[in-house]
């Protein structure tokens, strides 16, 4: 039989399932009302957010060794090898010194997916030659600074849609990777598969993929087949193996076995296919398309944390992607409880509500000359200001690159 007892965080184990808090989940990473915790990174990570006391569950005739109803963890997956050599060792540099490189690389990668798509149109093999070097600068530049091509995800378009999606997907997807701790061999793995993850759409007919509305159900079953033409394409044309054509063709699975093409299920499913199913969601979601607005990012991350309780999207997966892009991604303009408007500039994975914010307009809507920046975690000036919501750039006017990129004009 289960009782609530309440320990310090010194004494958290392991195996025990936390029921309670001493403050808010939403000052942790985990977003979640109840856990089992499964490592001591986990432990750490509460420490590191200010956890002093908790609720936890115990049973009273023995103590719990095992996660009680646990989230599958990462590294039990035996599709997954956990690297001996990871990618922490590269040095970091500052936002806004990689952010020029960062946007030369995207726009770089974006026409590499336009010339694959229109090679697979024609029915010609893709360049691996020129998708090898702009993965490997994608993740050169994901290495030093993981925060500069993430920022430049929100940069759509919904007339080239397709490509924009593809090149979020991988940047997102290596994003998550190397918050993994991939080496370089896997990170560059996940990247080409899901850069090319939606190649099976050149032989969807352009009529049912450019519809401007949602699909009746005989145009979605046409669209499902994207998939496997997609994986056909690939294991035909570019001699990549099956790790690199799980993306294209898992994203669309979901581990209760809801998904398509095969309804698998999470012991069927890889890594990576379940990877590229969460950022395929997220970019989708957060996509302006001809039939609807994109969705803000928080918004997009709350129905991924919803699909996971609901057990359709790997939860741990869920969580770690949550805790890489933030709950405010770098780029998103916010307004204060004080009514200033500012730009995202840094995330705080251990605080995701309190990230650096850079300051652009006053309280009045006026311009600032100088913007200045604010790290919401460090605030001594009381009462402390904190994000009330988030705004349309487009609306207010401000482009989030111009401030982040000390290059800009």
């Amino acid at each position: 039989m289960a009782m609530n007892k309440r320990i310090g965080i010194d004494e958290l184990k392991p195996g025990m399932l936390v029921e309670q808090l001493d403050r808010s989940w939403l000052d942790t990473p985990f977003f979640r009302h109840k856990m089992t915790i499964t490592s001591s990174n986990q432990i750490a990570q509460l420490k590191a957010c200010g956890v002093r006391t908790l609720v936890v569950s115990i049973e009273e005739e023995h103590t719990a060794t095992q996660p009680v109803n646990a989230a599958p963890d990462i590294t039990d997956d035996p599709a997954f090898t956990v690297p001996k050599e990871t990618v922490s060792v590269l040095s970091i540099v500052g936002l806004e010194e990689e952010l020029p490189i960062a946007r030369q690389t995207y726009q770089a990668a974006k026409t590499i997916v336009q010339n694959a798509m229109y090679d697979t149109r024609l029915g010609r093999a893709i360049n691996m030659d020129e998708v090898n070097r702009v993965i490997s600068d994608m993740s050169d530049s994901i290495l030093r600074n993981p925060d500069a091509l993430t920022s430049l995800t929100r940069l759509k378009n919904f007339d080239e849609y397709t490509f924009y999606h593809s090149v979020n997907t991988s940047i997102l997807a290596m994003s998550l990777g190397r918050h993994l701790e991939f080496d370089r061999t896997t990170l560059h793995q996940i990247g080409v598969g899901s850069l090319l993850h939606d190649i099976g759409k050149t032989k969807i007919p352009t009529e049912i993929l450019n519809k401007p509305g949602r699909f009746k159900p005989d145009e979605m079953e046409i669209m499902k087949q994207h998939v496997l033409r997609g994986v056909e394409i690939l294991s035909t044309t570019t001699g990549l193996g099956d790790s690199y054509l799980r993306p294209a063709l898992e994203h669309h699975e979901r581990v209760d076995g809801t998904g398509y093409p095969h309804r698998r299920v999470r012991r069927e499913l890889s890594q990576f296919g379940m990877m590229a199913a969460v950022v395929d969601i997220y970019d989708a979601m957060t996509s302006d398309r001809c039939y609807h607005k994109g969705q803000a990012a928080h918004e997009a991350l709350q129905f991924l944390y919803r699909l996971s309780l609901e057990g359709h999207l790997d939860a741990v997966l869920v969580q770690q992607f949550i805790y890489v892009v933030g709950l405010y991604p770098v780029g998103s303009v916010v307004e204060l409880n004080t009514g200033e408007t500012g730009i995202v500039k840094e995330v705080h994975h251990h605080a995701p509500l309190a990230p650096v914010v850079l300051l652009v307009k006053s309280a009045g809507n006026t311009v600032l000359s100088h913007p200045k920046e604010l790290d919401l975690v460090a605030q001594v000036e009381t009462p402390h200001r904190k994000i009330a919501a988030i705004l349309d750039s487009r609306q207010v006017g401000i482009n989030p690159t111009d401030y982040l990129d000390k290059k800009a004009a």
